[in-house]
């Protein structure tokens, strides 16, 4: 098959925040970009983190530079992308058990690196957090906020369309050609269509995360050393804190809980990753998470915990702490100029930061080409739906209803944990006809609540057969991939409360259903995503299936490994 050719100045290559930005900023720079993403935006690091909008006071001790950058950043985006933000406010509190000397430390870090700070007293963080644990002995308030990461991504997608840039979802690279020491075309396919591209271009900006290497190594670059650190994170069943609730220490493992829309999350850790498409999760580590939690809100493990899954930081490698030290290594960003001319890799920050990182790429890409093109980011608005409070759905639901004086709902609830409408599904599929179950996951949070899919994920199923956007045989395969994943991410919780739950959903699916007995169908190209949620079912058994183990048969066992953690479960957001 011949390829498709295209030409354009730029192609950015990684569909995160960081590619996304880079994207707006050169199309606002008046540039013509394509972005290429090998699966659906956001689905890498930007889309398995914990949600949280950095004041900078993580790292107002051990990384003051970063520090600083997140305080000017969280300003910025709250200014630029209030549609995609949450101004929770955040506070950190140190115990009575704790490093009693470190507060004096934070709270000068925080003055020296113009982080926002206000100390307050146990009694007021209390009437903030009731939940708090009463052996608080200093509170600080901070500038914290949450962040949906779908929604910051696409909404720097749509504005970058605005100004002519081409967003190719489900197209991963495959080659990148040089021509005299230069970048001269990018080769892509894409797995929904099977069409192959041949893009002519001046400049590759690799935004691959964890991935960066790889995409350089394709230019015959092979001076990126990119480090995943793999982080675990725990989605509780609601908001057990009102907001960021941050450990007073140096960063460790489970010294954060952040409120992200319906649910509150609680991490994370920090290992080294051998591949960042494959993260395993060890029980030990949810354990933790769980204890940690405990810490800072007495009570916090009688919550249910939903789901856990883990992402991997692209760190480039820092050589003043060991290859395996992930968690001191320098969360700075990086900007590599290779010696082909017009490639140039960005790694390191974090997602607060996301829009600095694609002004210093571009800064850094007109230079090179000596043109005086300033960044326009910083002050342009992006225009997006509010990134809504937990009872903004709720009027909406309720408004709906009120409308219908008593007759047959038109626009009934599909997904109750997430209040997700029938409408808003069909708009969905009817702007993206060829969408997997994944991406209505992703960007409407349809089965991310308690039930993990197990009462929406068949309704949304037939919708998008109404719809006429799958078959039946393609919806029954499609449900079959959801659950299997929102499965895998509750494996390691399975004991308790969550495993009847579990059970519950298993006998309605494998019972009533029978849909790991339903014929086989070949998915649409493109819906077995080649990412971490990609991996063989447990216990050798088909990996069509959508359980590795029945929930209600591995209830003892997975009891017992929370406590001995002698079973690796892997991950899938």
């Amino acid at each position: 098959m011949l390829a498709t050719k295209l030409s354009c100045d730029i192609v950015v290559i990684g569909g995160g925040a960081t590619g996304t930005g880079i994207l707006r900023d050169a199309a606002m720079r008046g540039f013509s970009a394509i972005l290429l993403e090998r699966v659906d935006l956001g689905q890498g690091t930007t889309g398995r983190y914990h949600g949280l909008l950095h004041s900078g006071g993580r790292y107002c001790v051990t990384d003051p530079e970063s520090a600083t950058e997140c305080a000017e950043e969280n300003a910025i985006l709250r200014r630029i992308q209030p549609g995609a933000v949450e101004e929770t406010g955040g506070l950190f509190v140190t115990l009575k058990d704790d490093d009693q000397s470190y507060p004096d430390q934070f709270l000068q870090g925080c003055l020296d690196t113009h982080v926002p700070v206000k100390e307050i007293s146990p009694e007021q963080a209390y009437a903030i957090e009731p939940r708090l644990a009463r052996t608080v002995t200093r509170a600080f308030q901070v500038e914290d906020g949450t962040v949906d990461g779908w929604k910051l991504v696409w909404g720097c997608a749509h504005d970058a369309e605005k100004y002519g840039a081409k967003v190719m979802t489900y197209t991963e690279v495959t080659d990148i050609e040089v021509s005299d020491g230069a970048v001269a075309a990018v080769r892509a396919h894409n797995s929904k269509t099977g069409e192959d591209f041949l893009i002519e271009c001046r400049a590759v900006l690799n935004a691959a995360g964890p991935w960066a290497d790889r995409i350089a190594a394709m230019a015959g670059e092979n001076d990126v050393e990119v480090v995943p650190g793999r982080g675990i994170m725990v989605a509780m069943n609601h908001r057990i804190v009102n907001g960021v609730v941050n450990h007073c220490i140096r960063p460790s493992d489970g010294d954060i809980i952040v409120p992200v829309h319906t649910v509150a999350i609680v991490g994370t850790t920090d290992v080294h990753a051998a591949d960042p498409d494959r993260l395993d999760i060890d029980p030990d580590e949810v354990q933790a998470m769980l204890s940690a939690g405990e810490s800072m809100i007495p009570g916090f493990r009688q919550n249910r915990a939903l789901h856990v899954w883990a992402g991997a930081r692209p760190l480039l490698r820092d050589r003043r702490v060991s290859s395996d030290d992930t968690r001191h290594m320098s969360r700075n960003m990086s900007i590599i100029q290779h010696d082909v001319k017009g490639l140039i890799t960005i790694a390191g920050g974090k997602l607060t930061t996301y829009r600095l990182m694609a002004e210093r790429v571009m800064d850094a890409l007109c230079q090179e080409w000596g043109e005086d093109r300033p960044c326009l980011t910083a002050a342009s608005v992006i225009e997006d739906e509010p990134n809504y409070k937990v009872t903004d759905h709720f009027e909406h639901v309720e408004h709906a209803k009120k409308a219908s004086h008593g007759m047959p709902d038109p626009d009934p609830v599909i997904c109750e944990c997430e209040l997700v409408t029938k409408s808003q599904i069909t708009k969905l599929l009817a702007e993206q006809p060829d969408a997997t179950f994944d991406d209505l996951r992703r960007q409407l949070r349809v089965g991310m609540g308690p039930c993990q899919g197990g009462f929406c994920g068949l309704r949304t199923a037939g919708i998008a057969h109404e719809c006429g956007n799958w078959t039946a045989a393609q919806s029954t395969e499609l449900l079959r991939l959801f659950l299997k994943n929102r499965w895998r991410g509750v494996n390691p919780l399975l004991y308790g409360v969550q495993a009847r739950e579990e059970s519950l959903d298993a006998w309605m699916y494998t019972g009533t259903y029978d849909i790991d007995d339903l014929p086989l169908t070949p998915l649409p190209a493109g819906s077995e995503l080649p990412s971490a949620t990609q991996f063989p079912a447990e216990g050798g058994q088909k990996t069509a299936g959508t359980h590795a183990q029945n929930p209600a048969e591995k209830q003892a066992t997975s009891h017992a490994n929370s406590q001995t953690g002698s079973h690796h479960v892997k991950e899938a957001q």
